[in-house]
């Protein structure tokens, strides 16, 4: 069990480089755009040479078949869980600090609760009191920083809710619904009834009537009925749904770029953008997958996940040492004690 918790520790560390190297790209005069764009071009790059390592270049032309399928598909769920998530996340960064936009980015459990919902998941009334202490966490988080900018004649409260703030939260909600869009297309071919969009509503509604541990709700089964099936056992590994959601992604960063034209990024940026791919992308979510796959117990299983609120403190560290950053007040501090406990609540009841 110790060396789970420490593998999800590292994991911790490294994912946090995200929200440190962005709040430094971001108080050089680096552009946001860049520091989430580029991070899945080189996303792309080396996820691709992982599968080919394991698995031989015939499995890229598999996953290039899949994504040929229902491209519509991945670029929608890839746009979302990827491109609408990480522009919120770095965007963010150029307004409040980055361990503040970890703190925020921690209501991803809260908004996949209300995804899970919408798709017909119900849960314990605890789960909820749960979800609470963690956005109270978030708040109090949020009034600190922003309270601080207003003493220090800053950004006023206003603008950290508004371009920090609400941003992360964004970000929080994107992640999981492209996440959750991918399982369910999965889970859809695990059903007696495979989509037809040919389909009546009615004929749509009986098809997904037996889905285990959802709701029987009409609404729910229309929604889910909609989304494609992809009858695979590639969809069973992650690094290959990361592969197709980041090749998704692309014409998300693409629309994007056209549209508020950054200019071009530093050099400087451009290596702190493949540090930020190397260390979260692929070392961060190789150690803690690993983690996961070696966890006996569900004890285990919930302590590596609850790891993951390390984040927020190697983020504060990070900042405070490598950028400089003033320690956060007492309700800062108060509101990441709160997030800490929310999450390992909710990781050890799950």
């Amino acid at each position: 069990m110790v060396k789970l918790i420490l593998l999800g520790l590292l994991a911790g560390a490294f994912f946090s480089s995200t929200f440190v190297l962005n709040e430094l790209m971001s108080s050089v005069g680096g552009h946001w755009f860049w520091s989430a764009s580029l991070r899945y071009v080189f996303m792309l790059l080396l996820v691709s040479l992982i599968i080919i390592a394991q698995h031989g270049i015939g499995r890229i032309k598999q996953l290039s078949a899949l994504f040929a399928q229902n491209p519509i598909f991945w670029c929608v769920t890839g746009g979302i869980g990827f491109g609408l998530f990480y522009a919120g996340i770095c965007y963010a960064a150029d307004h409040v600090s980055g361990w503040v936009v970890a703190a925020t980015f921690m209501f991803t459990v809260v908004s996949s609760l209300f995804i899970l919902m919408a798709f017909g998941q119900r849960f314990e009334k605890k789960i909820f009191f749960y979800a609470f202490l963690i956005f109270t966490g978030v708040v109090l988080v949020n009034l600190s920083e922003g309270l601080n900018a207003d003493i220090h004649d800053q950004a006023p409260l206003f603008e950290i809710l508004l371009y920090g703030a609400l941003p992360a939260l964004i970000a929080s909600f994107s992640y999981p619904l492209g996440n959750q869009l991918v399982w369910q297309a999965s889970s859809n071919a695990k059903s007696s009834a495979a989509f037809n969009p040919d389909m009546t509503t009615e004929e749509l509604l009986d098809s997904t009537a037996n889905t285990n541990n959802v709701a029987d709700s009409r609404v729910t089964r229309y929604l889910t009925a909609k989304i494609p099936s992809f009858e695979t056992l590639l969809l069973q590994s992650s690094f290959n749904k990361i592969w197709l959601m980041t090749l998704g992604s692309l014409p998300f960063w693409l629309i994007l770029a056209t549209v508020i034209r950054p200019p071009l990024p530093a050099a400087s940026q451009v290596f702190n953008t493949f540090l930020v791919a190397l260390l979260a992308g692929v070392v961060a979510t190789g150690l803690f997958l690993y983690a996961r796959e070696e966890a006996k117990t569900s004890s285990e299983v919930a302590g590596v996940d609850a790891t993951q609120a390390s984040e927020v403190i190697f983020a504060l560290i990070g900042g405070m040492v490598l950028l400089n950053n003033p320690m956060p007040s007492a309700l800062g501090l108060l509101g990441v004690v709160i997030i800490i406990l929310g999450l390992i609540l909710f990781a050890k009841n799950n």
